[in-house]
């Protein structure tokens, strides 16, 4: 893993070039364009334009849509990307995730990672966007997350689909002997009206990918659209309802062994005394490997069948060594007071002078709290598995992934092979939410194929080994105080909110060798960059190590910002006697984007108007990944506990390609946070988790599930991401419908902890 660390840390200094402006080397490596993966791979007359179409003599026309789909829709956005401009029915094209490759780049992923909101359009800010974006490209950094996919493809798709169309037209207007502007396109078609003739894509197909790529690529209008800004069928929904073998737990391959895994309950810790004996016994056994990897050491079983596997790691006699962290959940809450209690922090925003702001401050106008969250479990319903088969010096991987290339590269050197002779094959993902962002469950399939004598090894995890070994939505704590104005609104806030780092916890696991640099902004993520104007207004962040792997989970530091910031208004409202959405509204005047939103889901709502006794309505609102949010949660009192009757949802998008796909994502968020509120957390003893599985972790059930109704705003000029946008304003909404209720002001999640739901 030292090389992997040499090799990545040479790439992040050509990527700071390409930031500062400075090298020529980082100034080359960011202009020059990555070689067409596909090329190498063609059918006979099989034609590619660019990394992202081929078409075929018979008229077929692939799509290569390089991100993984975990049921966000993916799949069929960037095809549809691609087929308007190719003039083409979606239903005309094949989508495959095509090779890890570098050319597939997601430079949008890393755009807004610098400091500055979203809605700051500086000549500073967009300099360091268009710097950031850079390095996404130097890096080669094939992924998906952070709900960039479409923004990152939205131009990119378009172009090559356009680029394809007129190199198609140009190709048929020589054979046709007639001027390209005379032809027209169609349906697969190219058209010659004066004539009456006519030639498909796939007969021109391979004359015009010998011709020069258009140096001006031009775009159909948005009027002229006839397939994006409407809903499309989803181009995997026939293999889902059919049951196809799309997910990497489908994958089969002749002379398959198959296997799973037990590692160290306590993170990082190796066995201290191991006795193989039984296992190794067990029927159906072929071979019990040793696995030490920077995600964790234990044992990789190699069996016959994957019940076989099960049965053998649980006869594995093992004592671990001991934690290194704090053990418990209170030692835990402890050391995240403490860091909050600590001076300093990074300042993420500071704005005014606060400290001179509170130090008059009358106590009647003093409004103060703490909040905590817990650690969560990814709990995808796919299990994490994958297959890999070394085999002649190539690895090849069958992975339900979020990284490819780094996938690629981290297999390679626990496979012992060069990068280049590693071949990923990403599949569906059964659940991604960021957990099929880490390495672990494909570095440990590299490293049973190592031990498996050329055969492919099928890796599986059980259910209790997945919810024990996650990469965690970190537990944060925060302390909140503000100052209120005779007319009841906020002069000051100060906030401080204490986490482990997400980024220091993947560089730990990935490479090691890489220190972070500079803070880690997801700790204030959606608490800093929130559009409330507010006179005196800090957040702080600070970093608490409590040793338990984190990593990225749907929304990500929003996911817990958005619920202390938007408690914290909803208690400034009550405070200062207010109505929490006329508080919004004076607070945001100057983010008309941020008013029409919470104008739209007020009145969807009816919100003030009068309610049956024991229901009542919360509002929040979150602006993350580029889309501005707010959510209207209405609960009631049943003799059961309490029930989610219904939620609104209003989302500003800026553009919106597909209604259906984003009003699903919608949605989905909002069930996705509003599980994580009403129930789950990753609980403590003895340096272990305690929860296995569903029964103990559980989500939200259908009967528990409210009636949604969402809005689809398009106002605001910049594009908006979509699948992490509805999870942080539905917590906070919950909590705050709560507190209309039942006057319990509940700081700390799960809810169920201090209120039952039906």
């Amino acid at each position: 893993m030292a090389s992997l660390g040499t090799i990545t840390r040479r790439a992040f200094l050509i990527g700071a070039a390409a930031v500062t402006g400075g090298i020529a080397v980082g100034y080359y490596y960011y202009r020059r364009p990555y070689p067409n993966p596909l090329e190498d791979d063609l059918a006979a007359g099989e034609a590619t334009f660019n990394p992202y179409v081929k078409i075929a003599q018979d008229g077929s026309i692939t799509v290569i849509a390089p991100r993984a789909e975990m049921g966000q829709g993916i799949s069929t956005t960037l095809a549809a990307l691609v087929a308007e401009e190719l003039d083409v029915p979606l239903a005309a094209v094949t989508v495959e995730h095509g090779p890890a490759s570098y050319a597939y780049y997601n430079s949008e992923m890393l755009a807004e990672g610098g400091p500055f909101p979203f809605w700051d359009e500086s000549i500073m800010s967009e300099a360091v966007r268009g710097a950031m974006g850079g390095v996404g490209k130097v890096l080669g950094l094939q992924g998906t997350g952070g709900s960039s996919s479409t923004r990152d493809g939205f131009d990119r798709m378009r172009q090559a689909g356009a680029a394809a169309r007129q190199m198609l037209v140009a190709a048929a207007a020589t054979s046709l002997g007639v001027p390209a502007r005379d032809l027209a396109t169609g349906g697969g078609r190219i058209s010659h009206a004066a004539s009456g003739r006519s030639l498909g894509y796939g007969d021109v197909a391979v004359a015009a990918a010998r011709l020069d790529p258009p140096a001006d690529v031009v775009l159909k209008r948005p009027a002229d659209w006839t397939i994006l800004g409407r809903a499309q069928n989803r181009v995997d929904m026939r293999d889902k309802v059919t049951g196809a073998p799309i997910f990497g737990v489908d994958v089969m391959q002749q002379d398959m062994l198959f296997g799973t895994v037990r590692m160290s309950p306590r993170f990082w810790q190796k066995p201290t005394r191991v006795d193989l004996s039984k296992a190794q016994a067990m029927p159906g056994v072929v071979r019990i490997v040793p696995i030490d990897t920077t995600y964790g050491s234990g044992f990789g079983v190699i069996a016959d069948n994957t019940w076989a596997a099960f049965k053998a790691a649980e006869a594995i006699e093992v004592e671990w060594g001991e934690a290194d962290y704090p053990v418990d959940g209170a030692a835990m809450t402890a050391r995240l007071i403490e860091a909050l209690a600590s001076p300093g922090g990074n300042a993420a925003r500071d704005d005014g002078d606060v400290d001179t702001a509170f130090a008059d401050a009358p106590g009647e106008r003093l409004v103060e709290a703490e909040y905590q969250v817990p650690f969560l479990a990814h709990m995808c319903m796919e299990p994490m598995n994958a297959t890999a088969r070394l085999k002649d010096g190539v690895l090849d991987v069958w992975s339900p992934n979020q990284f490819p290339t780094m996938t690629r590269q981290l297999c390679a050197a626990v496979a012992g092979v060069e990068t280049e002779s590693v071949n990923i094959h990403t599949t569906s993902l059964g659940g991604g939410f960021g957990r099929r962002g880490e390495m672990d469950f494909s570095l440990y399939a590299a490293a049973l194929a190592r031990e498996a004598d050329g055969r492919p090894v099928k890796v599986t995890w059980t259910r209790e080994e997945d919810t024990r070994h996650d990469a965690y939505r970190p537990a944060a704590a925060g302390r909140f105080r503000a100052r209120l104005g005779a007319d009841g609104l906020p002069e000051a806030v100060d906030m401080r909110i204490a986490s482990p780092s997400v980024i220091a916890g993947i560089l730990r696991r990935t490479f090691p060798s890489i220190s972070p640099m500079g803070p880690d902004k997801a700790i204030v993520d959606g608490a800093c960059n929130q559009p409330y104007t507010i006179p005196h207004y800090r957040v702080t962040g600070i970093e608490a190590e409590l040793g338990v792997p984190v990593g990225f989970w749907r929304a990500v530091g929003n996911s817990f910002n958005g619920f202390f910031h938007e408690c914290f208004m909803d208690e400034i409202a009550v405070r200062g006697g207010l109505d929490p959405v006329e508080l919004r509204r004076r607070l945001m005047k100057d983010f008309p984007a941020a008013i029409a939103v919470v104008d739209k889901a007020a009145a969807m709502s009816a919100w003030g108007a009068p309610l049956p006794e024991g229901t009542a309505k919360g509002f929040a609102f979150t602006l993350s990944f580029g889309s501005w949010v707010a959510e209207v949660v209405q609960v009631s009192q049943t003799g059961a506990g309490l029930r989610i009757d219904k939620v609104w949802i209003a989302a500003d998008v800026g553009t919106a390609l597909d209604p259906g796909i984003i009003e699903a994502q919608l949605v989905s968020g909002a069930v996705y946070g509003l599980s994580a509120a009403m129930g789950q957390e990753i609980t403590f003893a003895d340096g272990m988790v305690e929860q296995s599985n569903f029964h103990d972790h559980d989500a939200m059930r259908m009967h528990q599930c409210p009636d949604f109704e969402v809005a689809i705003l398009e106002n605001f000029h910049r594009m908006g991401g979509v699948g992490e946008i509805g999870t942080p304003p539905a917590l906070p909404a919950l909590a705050n419908a709560v507190f209309a209720l039942t006057g319990k002001r509940i700081r700390s999640l799960p809810l169920s902890k201090e209120v039952a739901f039906a």
